[in-house]
């Protein structure tokens, strides 16, 4: 059969993928969630959910630089990739000898998009359409919610990195989410720009990854942005597309009382 991925590449499997070899961490956990135990055979070494996938899964390298004969040797009949996570290097390295379908992921909708294609590519359908139902669902009560009236117009600025300071700007998925939590994006570039030192963000979100925030680097935003108040926040909750996105809704009102200083 052949199918389009994300990226409008043409992609022809002969059945339904036996062995999937995952180069995306999110994704990888999405493929745990659809029970795809056997059928997955290789991940990357930043695939660490499901912490028992982490252990026992043969890793093929990273998100940007794998092993080609790690991966020849597993044989796969599937591969996923993400435009943004993997290099075109090694999805050209790869696509010569194995299907790869590559996810393009900026908003909540292409994640939803992904999730239930790779759900029917994948004979998992039922349960894709049910995670991106249930998440929607979510979202939907969230917006009549306590949590939704007391963060709608307020501005942030999401660190991803330090020294030099990057933020998560407009047209990215992180955006999309805090977008749809109603919240409005201080930085007005694209992508992930060099942080501006002077804006009028309400919240300062300190991710725990890519770059590791800790407790030691809130001092120094605290005094780069006096007027903010400056938080340390789950990354994975807001970059991972796949199914983290159940929790974003539930950590967002669970935080709810240390961001506003509820009692």
């Amino acid at each position: 059969m052949e199918i389009k991925d994300q990226m409008n590449r043409t992609i022809r499997l002969a059945s339904t993928p036996k062995r999937i070899v995952s180069l995306v961490p999110s994704l990888t956990e999405l493929l745990s969630y659809f029970g795809l135990e056997s059928e997955v055979v290789g991940i990357t070494k930043f695939c660490i959910h499901p912490e028992e996938w982490f252990k026992t899964k043969p890793r093929v390298g990273g998100t940007k630089q794998v092993h080609s004969d790690k991966i020849h040797a597993l044989h796969p009949d599937f591969i996923i990739a993400n435009k943004e996570e993997n290099t075109e290097e090694i999805i050209a390295s790869l696509e010569a000898d194995f299907p790869v379908y590559i996810t393009d992921i900026y908003t909540l909708d292409d994640a939803y998009q992904a999730i239930i294609h790779l759900g029917q590519i994948l004979g998992k359908e039922k349960e894709a359409r049910a995670l991106v139902k249930n998440t929607e669902q979510q979202f939907i009560s969230y917006k009549k919610s306590e949590a939704y009236t007391c963060l709608k117009g307020k501005r942030f600025l999401y660190f991803i990195w330090h020294e030099p300071d990057f933020t998560a700007g407009k047209n990215t998925y992180i955006d999309s989410v805090f977008e749809t939590l109603g919240m409005i994006n201080a930085c007005s570039e694209e992508r992930y720009p060099e942080a501006e030192k002077a804006t009028d963000a309400d919240f300062i979100f300190l991710s725990s990854e890519p770059y590791p925030f800790k407790e030691k680097h809130l001092s120094y935003f605290q005094k780069k942005y006096p007027s903010a108040k400056v938080i340390l926040v789950d990354g994975e909750v807001f970059s991972w597309y796949g199914s983290k996105m159940q929790e974003i809704v539930p950590y967002i009102e669970d935080q709810l009382e240390e961001w506003f200083d509820l009692k």
